[in-house]
């Protein structure tokens, strides 16, 4: 199977640019989410972070 695909992928022209581009976007999302991390502001976390634990009159079914 992956001789198959190595195969057909051999034939492209320029395919070497994906992985690379790949690898690229995804180290940058990765890089811009940890400084945005790093960067919060406390109090926003906090708030979000009860969230889960809020009940609401409106959130009750029964």
């Amino acid at each position: 199977m992956l001789k198959f695909v190595k195969g057909n992928l051999e034939n492209i022209d320029g395919v070497e640019v994906y992985p690379i581009f790949s690898l690229l976007v995804f180290f940058i999302f990765f890089v811009a989410l940890f400084w945005w991390v790093c960067t919060a502001k406390k109090e926003h976390v906090k708030e979000v972070s009860n969230i889960p634990l809020e009940t609401d009159k409106n959130d009750q079914l029964l």
